[in-house]
């Protein structure tokens, strides 16, 4: 059986404030990380690789430079190419873990079982954000609008921003006779699958489409590569509106309210915290498999259904003993109270109900080695 090998390739993301000047060195993290392995006592040392979703780049970020300091033996390498991209590498064999903003489907759990051995891979939920419809309209820093508007935006019937279906929902806002330009994903993303589900879901008869981490084929507007790719675009387009997660978007835009039950809800983490509390587990899966169904019509006050649960899927066998350790370890650390609080601090992100995270902590606990 194959087990997943490091990608020595991939780049070696690291936060801000430590930068990688030492990249390529036993600290790739710099002094910091240095400092930190002189009075260290942990034992664990080699490299850890994974690949995947960019809309957790900024938390990956913070979680590097934690785990860094904790384990400075350890060197985490982290390649944010898109939910798509980081599946298809664990599922490769080439990376040790994936981050994905969508669980594995059937056929992708099939296919962990060739490489992840015969309890395949695991779900693990790591990030939970809201995703932002932001658009770029001067002097308006926020729009009502509900979920059948939205799509009716992205599908190219709303062509201008003083239409009635807006105005309706915004009284009193000077609404531009400007037109519409709608940002989407061109890569495979599970930002755009959760997006497409949102919709689908919440307005079925105006977003026909399936949910898919690929934008539907012959739909109008631009699109760009990653949440900074879309925010990058509209923010240089005046009228332009695009979906993304939430720690990217900062003041330059505006964001949308979303109509939930009879009352318009700002996008926060604490909304998107409210929404997953009342998801459920996808049933027919794994034990140790957390993937979750996420309830898009909630009608819970205070609720933000437009959210993303971000996975870090591992194998839940590998050959290598140290692999398994460093695995563990990291996984454990993210779900940690402490690994949240930095997500938070970094990435704008709602932590881990405190029920999901001792699930986490049991089905991370379970991976072990392979025969």
């Amino acid at each position: 059986m194959p087990k997943p090998r490091p990608a020595r390739t991939l780049a070696v993301v690291a936060a801000a404030a430590l930068a990688l000047s030492a990249c390529g060195s036993d600290y790739p993290l710099g002094d910091a990380q240095r400092e930190a392995a002189e009075n260290s006592t942990s034992t664990l040392s080699g490299i850890l690789s994974g690949s995947g979703s960019s809309a957790q780049g900024p938390a990956m970020d913070a979680w590097i430079g934690g785990f860094g300091l904790l384990h400075p033996k350890v060197q985490l390498q982290y390649s944010p190419d898109g939910s798509g991209a980081g599946r298809s590498a664990l599922l490769a064999g080439a990376v040790d873990f994936a981050g994905s903003d969508a669980y594995l489907q059937e056929e992708e759990m099939e296919q962990a079982r060739e490489v992840c051995g015969p309890g395949g891979a695991l779900d693990i939920p790591a990030y939970i954000s809201p995703i932002a419809v932001a658009f770029n309209l001067p002097g308006i820093d926020s729009l009502n609008l509900d979920a059948a508007t939205i799509a009716r935006i992205f599908r190219g019937e709303i062509v201008r921003w003083n239409d009635p279906a807006i105005a309706g929902q915004n009284p009193g806002v000077d609404l531009p006779d400007l037109p519409v330009t709608p940002v989407s994903r061109a890569d495979d993303s599970g930002t755009t699958e959760n997006f497409t589900e949102y919709l689908h879901d919440a307005a079925p008869d105006a977003w026909q489409d399936s949910p898919s981490g690929t934008w539907p084929g012959g739909l109008g507007g631009e699109n760009a590569q990653g949440n900074a790719g879309v925010v990058s675009t509209v923010t240089r387009t005046e009228g332009a509106v695009t979906y993304a997660d939430d720690s990217v978007i900062d003041d330059s835009m505006g964001t949308v309210n979303l109509l939930v039950g009879e009352e318009y809800v700002p996008i926060s983490a604490e909304g998107a915290a409210i929404a997953v509390e009342q998801a459920s587990r996808v049933p027919d899966r794994g034990p140790h498999d957390i993937a979750l169904h996420l309830d898009r019509t909630t009608t819970v006050p205070g609720a933000y259904p437009l959210v993303l649960v971000s996975y870090q899927i591992y194998c839940s066998g590998y050959e290598d003993p140290n692999t398994v350790e460093l695995v563990k370890a990291f996984g454990l650390y993210v779900v940690s109270d402490e690994g949240q609080a930095a997500s938070e601090d970094a990435a704008k992100s709602a932590p881990i109900p405190a029920t999901l995270a001792e699930q986490a902590r049991e089905s991370i606990e379970s991976i072990g080695t392979l025969p």
